[in-house]
């Protein structure tokens, strides 16, 4: 351990001879007698263990370690483990006085009677709060994460417990409810191996399933009842969804069948100081059920016998911020570090869910096919039949089927239109030659508003006289229209049917069960009382065009979610899907399909050498840091480099994006890859190559595992 007064000269990177005089060294110091700590100023310490070590929050890589500090006789009561203090950190002492430093919060992993660092300890300056809510269990999930993704232990802490609130902390926690009755199977029995799973979890077993729920409003019934099932057996239960819409329909099923005190939910609709409120009911252990958005991964729920995570291929579950983790990944090392039950649901199936059934490390908990054809609504696809009678089907943007299926629905409730794209038209074109229409002063992608005014998608300068560069011509067409020009179509051919719209700007949560025009983005789709009597998936090739590893999975994702609030085809349900009827992801859909097109995504995968079956980083930084990084990490062996590849650089006007290289300079991406079991290895030694680089005060660069942005 370290003391704040000393720092690394050098890197673990050095030759042969220097590593030989660094343990020759290291040998010395420990066969000579420690010294009894002692403060700079010969302060009064606590007696027994007067060492406090340390995690400061100051999350660079090169200083991710614990560090020592002297316990004053003051603090002794209060400065356990586990409790946010305030240390100088930086400062030196010169002829016995201190010198400098800022003072910087932390938290107190430990107690020692003595330090590994044989100089004076600054004393801890304050102690900010006697709650201890840093405990064990808690800074070792973070500790495992940190190391899987090469990231600083201060930056994953920070990302788990909450800021404080003071008069939170000081407020009256109720008592812990008792233990509830056991849920009943519910919509479970619809499921072959439903019940048992429900069972095991009642009976304190730790079953893990992959679980592809059924088509309907009924999956937060039945993952609230996964959640009451372990309640019940006395243990914790800690679920995570996408987003807050999610989140109060399962808090809504779980109220209704444990009543009020069971559980809290942890968002950030409800603020701060309430969340942090919450925050500490689970970590005093009088709350042991949590349902939550991404941060609630982290929760520290006492005892924890369940972790569930709802649609793990949503991009929301990928915390944007260092060291940038999963919460499928998070709650994956949680299971099996505490021994608890995992369940991942979905109405469709990632390629990592595949993995975990085809690795038997989870069992697929699914429902037999006549259950899925009672669920699931009719699907179709602009077939054959349909470019016989209508020519011009497939290139239409709402060819026939697409009218037939709206004007028949409309007369028994509302109809769901999905549109990838929001805004009114955000893509135009030359009439003449197609080329894409560009702002004359930043280049950006002009758009049209609904009065008609052509401005810059990025610096919003209005553009009133255009022509294009390449023909000359000054005619435009719509090369992508957006929800907002879908509204104005669609209600221009159904006049007397109200239109809604859900999207970026405002979501609804719910509709009515009246005729109507729903037009919602993906993702922001809300629930039809009764269900919609039809869907619309339009401009299917938006989706499937994209650049992106995922972009059949992820079309496919979205297309089930809002396929899934559409009536089963017995009292009428129909999605009509407007892309080419013989693609992979079209016919998942017509089947209802996910896990079949999971298997065979994962088979790809695999013979191609990506993600999941193998472990990813990218490195992104300037070629010369880039390059020097690479030649100084210690790679596994067996390490595949792909690239280097240019990073574009975000264009004038519009903002940075993490990860888009800084005004004026031109950076690249190398993308590493190892053999499945050898991801633990290529994170440690890229860590390692960057702490010895910020040691030296070399130029940083970007170091990601398991990039989900591979094209």
């Amino acid at each position: 351990m370290s003391s704040e007064n000393e720092r690394p000269e050098r890197g673990p990177e050095g030759g042969p001879g220097e590593q030989l005089a660094l343990i020759r060294e290291t040998v010395r110091k420990a066969k000579e007698p420690r010294a009894k700590p002692r403060s700079w100023r010969g302060a009064a310490l606590a007696a027994g263990l007067p060492v406090a070590r340390v995690l400061v929050d100051k999350g660079l890589i090169h200083l991710d370690q614990f560090f020592d500090y002297s316990v004053p006789e003051a603090m002794d009561e209060q400065a356990q483990p586990g409790v946010r203090v305030r240390v100088r950190f930086g400062a030196r002492v010169v002829r016995g006085r201190r010198e400098g430093g800022e003072l910087h919060d932390g938290f107190v992993v430990a107690r020692l009677p003595e330090s590994d660092y044989r100089g004076p300890l600054a004393p801890l300056a304050q102690v900010l709060s006697p709650e201890p809510v840093l405990g064990p269990g808690l800074l070792r999930l973070c500790r495992s994460v940190a190391d899987r993704y090469a990231g600083a232990l201060a930056d994953v802490v920070q990302l788990a417990v909450p800021p404080r609130h003071a008069r939170a902390e000081g407020r009256a926690i109720p008592e812990a409810p008792g233990t509830p009755a056991r849920p009943d199977p519910g919509g479970w029995a619809r499921y072959a191996t439903g019940p048992g799973f429900l069972e095991a979890l009642a009976t304190g077993a730790s079953p893990r399933a992959v679980w592809t729920a059924l088509p309907g409003p009924h999956w937060p019934d039945e993952l609230a009842r996964a959640l009451a099932a372990t309640l019940a057996s006395g243990r914790g239960a800690l679920a995570v969804l996408p987003d807050g819409r999610a989140v109060a329909r399962v808090d809504t099923a779980l109220t209704a069948l444990l009543g009020d005190g069971h559980h809290v939910v942890l968002t950030a609709d409800s603020g701060p100081e309430e969340r942090y409120r919450r925050w500490l009911a689970v970590n005093r252990g009088t709350v042991r059920g949590v349902i939550g958005t991404r941060a609630a991964m982290f929760a520290p729920v006492t005892d924890l016998g369940l972790v569930a995570l709802w649609d793990d291929g949503d991009s929301s579950h990928a915390e944007p911020h260092a060291p940038q983790p999963h919460a499928r990944d998070v709650l994956l090392l949680r299971a099996t570090d505490e021994h608890a039950a995992f369940l991942l649901g979905g109405l469709s199936v990632t390629a990592e869910g595949a993995q975990l059934v085809d690795s038997r490390w989870a069992l697929p908990l699914t429902a037999p096919r006549e259950q899925v054809r009672a669920a699931a609504p009719l699907v179709r696809t602009v077939g054959d039949g349909d470019q016989a009678r209508d020519p011009a089907a497939r290139a239409a943007r709402l060819p026939s089927l697409a009218w037939q299926v709206t004007r028949d629905a409309l007369l028994r409730g509302p109809v769901l239109v999905q549109v990838p794209r929001r805004g009114y038209v955000p893509r135009l074109a030359c009439e003449r030659c197609r080329e894409a229409a560009r702002c004359a002063r930043c280049a950006g992608p002009l758009e049209l508003t609904e009065s008609g005014v052509l401005h810059c998608a990025w610096c919003g300068r209005p553009e009133a006289a255009w022509h294009c560069r390449e023909c000359a011509g000054n005619r435009l067409r719509a090369q992508v229209v957006g929800a907002r020009r879908t509204a104005d179509e669609l209600g221009r051919a159904f006049p007397t049917v109200p239109v809604r719209t859900s999207g970026r700007e405002a979501v609804l949560a719910r509709v009515p069960d009246q005729p109507a025009l729903v037009i919602s983005t993906p993702g922001a789709e809300p629930v039809a009382e009764g269900g919609y009597a039809a869907a619309l998936l339009l401009d299917g090739w938006a989706l499937l065009n994209r650049p992106d590893l995922r972009a059949g999975e992820e079309t496919l994702r979205r297309w089930l979610t809002a396929a899934a609030l559409v009536r089963p085809a017995a009292e009428g349900g129909t999605v009509a899907v407007l892309a080419e009827p013989g693609l992979r992801p079209v016919q998942a859909l017509v089947r209802w399909d996910p896990a079949g097109y999971a298997v065979r995504e994962l088979a790809e995968r695999a013979e191609l050498g990506f993600p999941p079956v193998s472990r990813m980083a990218s490195v992104t930084g300037t070629a010369a840091a880039v390059t020097d990084l690479l030649e100084h990490a210690q790679l596994p062996e067996g390490t595949d480099r792909l690239g280097p590849v240019p990073v574009p650089a975000a264009p004038p006007g519009r903002p940075r994006r993490m990860g888009d290289p800084p005004p004026g300079e031109v950076w690249e991406r190398v993308l590493l890859r190892v053999p499945p079991g050898n991801g633990g290895a290529l994170a440690a030694a890229l860590k390692t190559a960057q702490v010895a680089r910020m040691a030296r005060n070399f130029e940083p660069v970007r170091v990601r595992m398991d990039p989900p942005d591979i094209g």
